[in-house]
């Protein structure tokens, strides 16, 4: 009998270990592979293991995850117009590799991501700032683009659809800084500017990825320039009002040759996490925010990242936090702590100048 419940209590405790494991999918433009990352839990600590260099034949370098099927999109940044080289990775049920099929793109994209009921894939341009959607068949393949706007702005940085699938947000960075509002029908992908259709963020900000909270009608931008954090809340007609904007530099520092990334926040809305890079100074870090009741977020500081945190992903129970250093060549994992701190437990070396990921 004692025997039988040790048996039982290995087994269960195999299987518990076996359902933690989960995977980071990232491209390599530099060597046309799609790089395939096991992560093993192992208590609050993890191990990373490249599973697998998929040859995808195409210079890819975003990619986005289809929630509910297994399958993944992948997109070069620039290319001719229509003939944009893109991937459609289908993957086993338990998240390893099984196949690809080359795609066409109108553009060139810096974001992909699909929109709420899962019948329309969004990219935006940073090179031409133009934002493409394209619908999505039952096997979740892209066809041609039904909508594309063009506001003769480039720099454009992200898109994401609202929560219910009501609005879409594109923000431009540098020069080009604008907040752009939209109003999006997720039966016909169309897409109409709100009016006012800019949400005019303030001088110097560079709202560049965003988040929204799970609960509250509230969404955050990472500010490229800024080197911060903007909260708005969105009203009832999308229009987006600007709440907060957060400076996280040490008083007198330069922000010379620095730039925010990647934004998220955690499934449960407590936590979000920004990438700052260090391009020209040694200031690599992820800025930690606590977010409140009200749906503010509050600065709980900094943690150090190695060089040009560039790419953030949570992985699929929200426990830790995958970062991707462009030019340290990097793959950091780091567990969250109860109170928002980051605490790394593993490193992998990979490629130069790989940047986007996702997790499943």
């Amino acid at each position: 009998m004692k025997y039988k419940y040790a048996l039982l209590l290995l087994l269960s405790t195999a299987l518990n270990c076996t359902a933690n494991v989960f995977r980071v999918y990232s491209p390599c433009n530099k060597s046309n592979t799609l790089w395939i990352v096991r992560a093993t839990p192992k208590g609050s600590s993890l191990t990373l293991d490249v599973e697998k260099k998929v040859d995808l034949g195409i210079a890819g370098r975003i990619i986005a995850a289809h929630p509910n099927k297994p399958l993944l999109y992948i997109t070069a940044t620039s290319g001719e117009p229509g003939k944009v080289p893109g991937a459609v990775v289908t993957l086993s049920n338990n998240g390893t590799y099984q196949k690809h099929e080359h795609v066409n793109f109108n553009d060139g994209a810096c974001y992909l991501s699909l929109d709420g009921d899962n019948k329309h894939l969004l990219g935006v341009s940073y090179g031409n700032g133009r934002l493409n959607v394209y619908p999505l068949d039952e096997r979740g393949r892209p066809g041609k683009a039904i909508t594309t706007v063009d506001e003769g702005k480039r720099e454009a940085h992200c898109v994401l659809v609202s929560p219910d699938n009501q609005n879409l947000y594109v923000p431009y960075v540098k020069g080009n800084l604008a907040l752009l509002q939209y109003k999006y029908d997720g039966n016909t992908g169309k897409v109409t500017a709100l009016e006012p259709k800019d949400a005019k963020p303030r001088h110097g900000t560079g709202p560049r990825h965003m988040a929204y909270h799970p609960k509250l009608p509230m969404v955050y931008f990472s500010n490229e320039q800024g080197i911060g954090l903007s909260t708005y809340r969105r009203d009832k007609d999308g229009q987006l009002k600007v709440e907060q904007d957060i400076a996280i530099l040490p008083p007198g520092m330069s922000k010379i040759g620095l730039s925010a990334s990647d934004l998220h926040i955690t499934p449960d809305g407590k936590f979000l996490f920004a990438g700052l890079r260090g391009h020209k100074q040694d200031f690599d870090r992820i800025a930690r925010y606590k977010v409140l009741e009200n749906g503010h977020a509050k600065l709980l500081g900094l943690t150090k990242a190695d060089k040009v945190p560039w790419g953030l992903a949570l992985s699929p129970d929200g426990k830790y936090l995958l970062v991707s250093a462009t030019t340290g060549a990097t793959l950091s994992a780091y567990h969250i702590t109860q109170d928002g701190d980051l605490n790394r437990v593993a490193t992998l070396d990979w490629e130069p100048r790989m940047s986007d990921l996702v997790t499943r």
